[in-house]
C-alpha cells in the first residue's frame, strides 16, 4: 500500500514517503504527543493473516525495543493499520553505508571508526540475545554528526523475499524461521551456515560485518559474482581477492581482523561482536599513516635481536635514568644465569624458594638444571634431551623427556612426572606431548599434542577443549582453574598469533589482536589477567596483560625480546631476555672450510643450484621491513641479491630464473623472478593455495604443493607459459614444508617425487599417474633432501639431530650409510639445524639453523 501525507496510523501523522524494499514502505511521520518526527516502517499486510508470523514480529519488536544503545536504531513502538503491522523508530538524519560506499572505498581510518561502531552495536545486541541476521550496508546509517546506526535488528526472519534470487545478488533471500533447513541473509553478506540452511547465530552476523568491512577497505564487494548462484558459491568456497591489491596503506592487523571475520567455519571466526570490537580499537592505533610505507599484507615474523648493547646493562641503564628524571623506578631485575646458551622454560618452585628450568649451554643438549636465586650457581638434575613443563603447588613436575624439534618454535616429548627434588625417575604419562600445565589441585593436567593435522589442547587429558589447523602454545590453567589462557597461532609454523581463553564447555575467547611474535604467556597472580610477550608491527616481544574482559595494557618494554616464563603466587616474574637469529652456512665448490652465508637476521635457505655456486633463500625477520623477501647469493661469499617480494624461492635447472610463492599467507601464488635483467611475472592462482614449488628437470613447468576449495592439500603440475594446473597425486601428499623449507624433491628424470604422505611417511610419488609408494629405508624422522645425479641415490636427513646428520640412501633398496654431519663451529645457543641441501654430487651443501641467546631474570615490582 502507498500512504497520502495526511494519513493517520495511531498518533502518528504520515508527512512523506522515505524508500520502499523488500521489508515494506518506510515514511516519515509526526508524534504530536511527543513532538517529534519518526520514521515508520509498515510491513506487508500478509503478516495479518499468518497470526503465528504476527506474534514473532510482536516478540522481535519488542525485543529490539529493549536495546538501548548508541549504535542500534532506537524502536518506539508498534501497531498495525488496515491489517499490515508497522514499526515505529527513530527518524536518521544521514545516509545509509550504501550510499556511502557509492564513491568507493573509505579511508582506512574512517573504515574503522565506522566498524567499531558497527561491532559495539552489535555486541549489545548479542549480549541480550538478539541476532541480526541481515546485516549489510543497507541497513546501516551515517548520521551527519558521523554516528552510526544499525537498522532492523530482528526483522530480517520475518519477511520473505520479493526479488528473484537471480535478479541481484543485494537481494534478501530471506524465509520464515531460524530453524536447519531456512535460508536467511542477503546474498553476498550472508555466512556460508546461511546459506547452507543452518541455523544462525551471532558469529553469522560478524561473518556480515567480515564482508562490510572489507567493502568499506577494498572499495569493492567480498563475494559479488554474475548471478545470486554464483555469489552464494564465492561465500561457500572461495576467500575474497587480497586487501592489499586495492589498500596498500592497510596494517596487516586489519588485514587479519577481515580475515577472522570471513573464516568459513564459525568456530575459527571471532567468538563475540565484543572480541571483535577491541581487536579494532588495537587495530586503529597501529593503523599507519596514508604518507608511511605500505606493510604488507601477508605475515611477517619478528625475530629481533638486542638492541646493540648488553642485556643487563641496558635495563640497569633504563631504571638509572628514569630514577633521574624523577619517575618512580619501582621494579628490579635480579639475573639468575651467566652461562651461554638457549633457556627453552623456567618454573617457579612453590613458596618461589628455587627456579627450575632448561637450558642448552654452550651447545651441549638440554637439561633440567635448579637454581637458589641467593646464588649464581645451579645443579643439574641429571636429564639431557629433557624440559620442565610445569611444577605444582605440591612440587610435582610435569616434564617432557626424550624431547625432540618437530618443526621451528614446535617440540615434542614424552609427558612424565618426577618431584622437584629429583629423588625419583620421572613416571611417564603420555607421549607426543608438547606442552602441559598443572591445575591447582595438582592431579590434572592441561596438555598439547597433535592429532593428525590439527593441533589440539586438552584438560583434563583426553578431553578436547580447542583444536585448530595452526597450533597452539603455553597453556596455563587460571588459578582457580575454570579457563586455561593459552596462545593461539593461525599459521604453523609461524609464532605470530592471537592470546585466548577456553573454559571447561570448550567456548573459546580471543582477548588480543595479533601480534607478529608472542612466545610466553601466564596468570597473574590474583588471576584476573593473562599476562604474555608479543611484538606488533615493529619492535621486540614486550609484556603485555590483558583481563578476560579483552582491556589490554602494557606491562613494561626493555632493550631485546623478552619472553615470559612464570609468574609465583606473590606476584614475581620469570623472564628470558632473547637474541633469537636465522643463519646459513654453506661449502663452495672447490672449498675445504665453509663459510658463513647468513645475510640480515632470519636467513633460510631453501635451494641450491646444481653446480652449488648459487643458493637462493629468503629472509623473514625484522631486517627485511618490506616482508617475506627472496634472495640469491653466490657461495663463493659475494654480497646478495634482493629479487623481491616472496618465499620458499627455487632455481630454475639453468640457474637463469627463480620462482617462489608471493603471498604467502593471503592468497599465496607463484611469482617468477629473473636472476639478471628483466621483470618478475606474477602468475595466476587457478584457485590454488600455493605452499610450495620446485621445478621439473625440463624447465618449463613446476610441481606445486597446494590446496583448492573443497580438497586437501596434493600435488599439481603447472605449465609456466599457461594452461591450469593439474593434479597429480592423491589428497594427502605435500612438499616437506616448515622449518624444513616447503621443498619438493624431484628425481632427476622428473618422474617421481619424495613427498610427505599420510602417517608423516616419506612417499615416491609418480608425477605421470599411478599410486605414491612408501620410500624403502626412510623413517618418519628422516627427510629428503636431494637425488644424486644418476637417480641411484636420496639424499636425506635426521630432523630432530644435533649435529644434523645426512645419509645416502640407495632408492633401489633402502640402504643407507652416512654422508656427512654438520653443525656450526659455535654450537652455544643452536637450538635446529636445516634443511641441509646438497649438489647432486655432494661436492657442496649449503644449510641453516637457529640460534637463540639467552639470559633468566627474577623480576619484582611489576604491576
Amino acid at each position: 500500500m502507498t500512504l497520502p501525507a495526511g494519513t493517520r496510523l495511531g498518533p502518528y501523522e504520515i508527512l512523506s514517503p522515505l524508500g520502499a524494499g523488500g521489508m515494506g514502505e518506510v515514511y516519515r511521520a509526526r508524534d504530536e504527543r511527543l513532538k517529534r518526527d519518526v520514521a515508520i516502517k509498515i510491513l506487508p499486510s500478509s503478516f495479518s493473516n499468518d497470526s503465528d508470523r504476527l506474534r514473532r514480529f510482536e516478540h522481535e519488536a519488542q525485543a529490539a525495543g529493549s536495546l538501548d544503545h548508541p549504535n542500534i536504531t532506537a524502536v518506539h513502538d508498534i501497531g498495525s493499520y488496515e491489517g499490515a503491522p508497522y514499526i515505529v523508530t527513530e527518524l536518521l538524519d544521514g545516509e545509509t553505508l550504501r550510499t556511502r560506499l557509492a564513491a568507493g572505498a573509505l579511508p582506512n581510518r574512517k573504515a574503522i571508526d565506522y566498524a567499531i561502531q558497527i561491532a559495539q552495536g552489535l555486541a549489545a545486541a548479542h549480549e541480550k540475545g538478539i541476532i541480526h541476521r541481515d546485516l549489510k550496508p543497507e541497513n546501516v546509517v551515517v548520521t551527519k554528526d558521523g554516528r552510526v546506526k544499525i537498522l532492523d535488528f530482528g526483522l530480517a526472519k520475518l519477511t520473505h523475499p520479493e526479488v528473484s534470487l537471480e535478479r541481484a545478488t543485494s537481494a534478501p533471500t530471506l524465509t520464515v524461521g531460524t530453524e536447519a533447513g531456512v535460508v536467511m541473509g542477503t546474498v553476498g553478506y550472508m555466512s556460508p551456515e546461511q546459506a547452507c540452511g543452518q541455523s544462525a547465530d551471532p558469529r553469522s552476523d560478524i561473518f556480515a560485518f567480515g564482508a562490510i568491512l572489507y567493502e568499506m577497505l577494498s572499495g569493492r564487494r567480498a563475494f559479488a559474482r554474475g548471478s545470486a548462484a554464483e555469489t552464494t558459491s564465492a561465500i561457500l568456497t572461495e576467500d575474497p581477492p587480497d586487501l592489499t591489491a586495492t589498500n596498500k596503506t592497510i596494517s596487516p592487523s586489519l588485514v587479519l581482523v577481515v580475515r577472522h571475520c570471513l573464516e568459513k567455519d564459525p568456530a575459527e571466526r571471532f567468538y563475540s561482536a565484543r572480541d571483535l570490537a577491541f581487536a579494532l580499537q588495537t587495530s586503529s592505533e597501529s593503523q599507519p599513516m596514508a604518507e608511511e610505507r605500505a606493510v604488507p599484507s601477508r605475515w611477517r615474523r619478528l625475530r629481533t635481536a638486542l638492541a646493540g648493547v648488553g642485556g643487563l646493562a641496558a635495563l640497569a641503564a633504563s631504571f638509572i635514568i628514569g630514577a633521574r628524571l624523577g619517575h618512580q623506578a619501582t621494579p628490579s631485575y635480579r639475573r639468575l644465569t651467566f652461562r651461554v646458551g638457549f633457556i627453552e622454560s623456567a618454573r617457579f618452585t612453590p613458596n618461589r624458594s628455587m627456579v627450575v628450568y632448561t637450558a642448552a649451554w654452550g651447545g651441549r643438549r638440554p637439561e633440567i638444571l635448579l637454581s637458589d636465586p641467593g646464588t649464581a650457581e645451579s645443579r643439574a638434575f641429571g636429564l639431557a634431551d629433557a624440559e620442565v613443563l610445569s611444577i605444582s603447588k605440591s612440587g610435582e613436575m610435569a616434564v617432557s623427556i626424550h624431547r625432540k624439534t618437530v618443526e621451528v618454535f614446535i617440540r615434542s616429548g614424552t609427558l612424565a612426572r618426577m618431584s622437584v627434588t629429583g629423588e625419583h625417575a620421572p613416571r611417564e604419562i603420555q607421549e607426543d606431548v608438547q606442552w602441559a600445565d598443572w591445575a591447582p589441585d595438582g592431579e590434572h593436567l592441561a596438555i598439547v599434542r597433535d592429532a593428525g593435522i590439527r593441533n589440539r589442547l586438552e584438560f583434563p587429558i583426553g578431553k578436547v577443549l580447542y583444536e585448530t589447523a595452526g597450533w597452539i602454545s603455553n597453556p596455563r590453567v587460571s588459578p582457580k582453574g575454570n579457563l586455561v589462557g593459552f596462545v593461539d597461532h593461525p599459521v604453523r609454523p609461524d609464532d605470530g598469533g592471537f592470546v585466548a581463553i577456553v573454559d571447561l564447555a570448550g567456548h573459546k575467547r580471543t582477548l588480543s589482536p595479533l601480534f607478529y611474535s608472542v612466545q610466553g604467556l601466564a596468570w597473574s597472580a590474583d588471576g584476573r589477567e593473562v599476562w604474555f610477550t608479543a611484538a606488533g608491527d615493529v619492535g621486540s616481544r614486550a609484556l603485555h596483560a590483558v583481563t578476560v574482559s579483552g582491556r589490554q595494557r602494557l606491562v613494561t618494554r626493555v632493550p631485546g625480546t623478552l619472553t615470559l616464563q612464570d609468574i609465583s603466587g606473590d606476584g614475581h616474574v620469570l623472564m628470558t631476555q632473547d637474541e633469537p637469529r636465522r643463519g646459513m652456512i654453506g661449502l663452495a665448490p672447490g672449498e675445504q672450510k665453509e663459510r658463513d652465508l647468513s645475510w640480515l637476521d632470519y636467513t633460510l635457505v631453501n635451494d641450491l643450484s646444481a653446480d652449488g655456486r648459487t643458493v637462493a633463500f629468503w629472509e623473514s625477520g625484522e631486517g627485511t621491513t618490506l616482508g617475506y623477501s627472496v634472495y640469491v647469493r653466490d657461495t663463493d661469499g659475494s654480497p646478495a641479491v634482493r629479487l623481491g617480494e616472496g618465499a620458499l624461492p627455487t632455481l630454475s635447472p639453468d640457474g637463469k630464473l627463480v620462482l617462489a610463492v608471493a603471498n604467502l599467507t593471503s592468497e599465496p601464488q607463484l611469482i617468477l623472478y629473473p636472476i639478471a635483467a628483466g621483470e618478475p611475472r606474477l602468475l595466476s592462482r587457478d584457485g590454488l593455495n600455493v605452499e610450495g614449488v620446485t621445478w621439473l628437470p625440463d624447465g618449463k613447468r613446476a610441481i606445486v604443493s597446494a590446496s583448492e576449495a573443497g580438497r586437501g592439500v596434493r600435488l599439481y603440475v603447472r605449465d609456466l607459459a599457461g594452461g591450469k594446473a593439474q593434479a597429480v597425486s592423491p589428497e594427502g601428499y605435500r612438499f616437506f614444508a616448515g622449518g624444513l623449507g616447503g621443498r619438493g624433491v624431484v628425481s632427476p628424470d622428473g618422474r617421481f617425487a619424495a613427498v610427505l604422505g599420510p602417517g608423516q611417511r616419506s612417499y615416491f610419488c609418480p608425477l605421470n599417474g599411478g599410486a605414491p609408494v612408501p620410500i624403502p629405508g626412510v623413517t618418519p624422522q628422516d627427510v629428503p633432501l636431494r637425488w644424486s645425479a644418476d637417480g641411484r641415490f636420496l639424499f636425506v636427513f635426521r630432523a630432530t639431530e644435533m649435529p644434523a646428520r645426512v645419509y645416502r640412501l640407495e632408492v633401489a633398496n633402502g640402504r643407507k650409510e652416512l654422508w656427512k654431519e654438520v653443525m656450526p663451529a659455535d654450537p652455544a645457543g643452536v637450538t635446529d639445524v636445516g634443511p641441509v641441501i646438497p649438489t647432486p654430487s655432494g661436492e657442496s651443501y649449503v644449510y641453516s639453523y637457529s640460534r637463540t641467546l639467552s639470559t633468566l631474570f627474577q623480576v619484582e615490582g611489576l604491576k
